[in-house]
């Protein structure tokens, strides 16, 4: 089969969610406006989440997984997912799954016309804490990269793949990726969507992950855009 979307799902030590990630994905498969398949990232989880992600895609066709030897990162692991993505449309979503699958199909509305649509959560069902250090740390990362998004963070994307897998990933700059987008020229847009309590599992990101790393990632962006190599191939043999 033809798939048209890649729907990334990073997994560390989420062997508490993903039979739930597995429904709700599944659901949203047989029903998207476009052919979908989901690729599950291990990034070196220590619980058994590989065990699931194997009898899951033995189950269903239209998922797949890759498993990393040890745990790099979720940057590493969306980039993964990019450099594994077949398809024309890559998108991304977290294992928590605090967004909602079918809100994909709001960004899929939009992105015809654009290179990457992110959500927005205007509503977050967060504690107080961790939403003003996501405020924070997305308002010192506009002050850098004046890209005009609201919630870079949002862990639900789609990108068109051929600008994704053009993206010089480090750790962290899973955090800047409609800046990225910017840096080769490409079109951005934010739509709102649904956000919901963690039910399941544990948080990977504490106060410091939120405000004191994305601040030092900021200034590895800096560099990037500094030297940042952007060429556009108008004729070949």
């Amino acid at each position: 089969m033809d798939y048209n979307l890649t729907i990334i799902v990073p997994v560390f030590n989420e062997e508490e969610n993903l039979i739930r990630v597995e429904e709700k994905l599944k659901e949203y498969t047989l029903s998207s406006r476009v052919k979908t398949q989901v690729l599950l990232v291990n990034d070196g989880s220590k619980d058994g989440s590989e065990k699931l992600m194997i009898e899951i895609c033995d189950r269903n066709p239209e998922f797949n997984y890759i498993s990393f030897e040890k745990n790099c990162g979720l940057s590493a692991a969306i980039k993964a997912g990019f450099d594994y993505s077949t398809t024309n449309l890559t998108g991304y979503i977290d294992s928590d799954l605090q967004t909602d699958p079918f809100d994909f199909d709001l960004l899929l509305e939009e992105i015809e016309n654009y290179d990457l649509v992110t959500g927005y959560r205007h509503e977050r069902k967060d504690s107080g804490i961790k939403n003003l250090s996501s405020h924070v740390a997305n308002t010192v990362r506009n002050w850098f990269t004046h890209d005009g998004m609201d919630d870079t963070g949002c862990p639900l994307k789609i990108i068109r793949t051929d600008y994704a897998k053009r993206i010089p990933m480090f750790k962290g700059l899973h955090r800047f990726l409609p800046a990225m987008i910017l840096l080769q020229g490409g079109r951005i847009k934010q739509v709102p969507i649904k956000h919901f309590p963690r039910i399941a599992g544990t948080p990977k990101f504490g106060l410091r992950n939120r405000l004191v790393k994305p601040l030092m990632d900021c200034f590895g962006y800096l560099w990037m855009k500094k030297n940042y190599i952007n060429y556009k191939v108008y004729k070949k043999s």
